[in-house]
């Protein structure tokens, strides 16, 4: 089994990578997806949460969203302490997905790859990035945001130099179009797909 770590700032394409390797027969393991999961089905990570931020889960159940980025987003600190918590309970659920899976490759789809160490579980890792102003239009279509907040968005996230220096390979979606983008992406998976033979 090969896995595969696709990460990189939002808007930059990540969702046209999968789709290829989807159809090469990959399982995706989508951690925001994952996450979303965990908060409603793991008691310890949200005695966790609330021990340290708060009551932060609404009547209803659900994450009050609002309420944690108010804490975290601000603070450094409060950010580290989240991640703390977060990231290996995250990691030990992608961990166990990979050990019963039956596919001939999984892609582990992680904004935070890097710094949850996601990349260790991996046999490769996958940047994906693009230009700022590109993905600041693909980001305010996308999630039907204003340009401010969607800069703000970008601002918060790493550099390309950090992805750089932590991924094995570094793809930058010039792409005009999805369609094209996926075209460059079969390429770019047909040659390091078999660099690994």
């Amino acid at each position: 089994m090969t896995v595969i770590g696709i990460t990189g700032p939002t808007g930059s394409g990540k969702t046209t990578a999968l789709k290829v390797l989807k159809k090469r027969g990959f399982e995706i393991i989508d951690c925001d997806r994952l996450y979303d999961g965990l908060l409603e089905s793991d008691e310890q990570l949200r005695e966790s949460l609330c021990r340290t931020f708060g009551e932060i889960f609404l009547p209803d159940g659900k994450l009050d969203r609002k309420a944690l980025a108010a804490r975290v987003f601000d603070s450094k600190a409060e950010l580290d302490k989240l991640n703390a918590i977060v990231f290996p309970v995250v990691y030990n659920a992608v961990a166990e997905k990979i050990a019963k899976s039956t596919q001939k490759g999984i892609a582990i789809d992680a904004i935070n790859l890097i710094e949850c160490r996601l990349r260790q579980l991996c046999d490769m890792t996958i940047a994906i990035t693009a230009d700022p102003t590109v993905r600041l239009r693909r980001i305010m279509a996308r999630d039907q945001i204003d340009e401010a907040r969607a800069k703000a968005r970008i601002a918060a996230q790493k550099p390309d130099k950090f992805y750089r220096k932590n991924c094995n390979f570094f793809l930058e979606n010039r792409a005009g179009s999805a369609v094209e983008f996926e075209r460059l992406m079969e390429d770019f998976m047909d040659n390091i797909l078999f660099m690994e033979e």
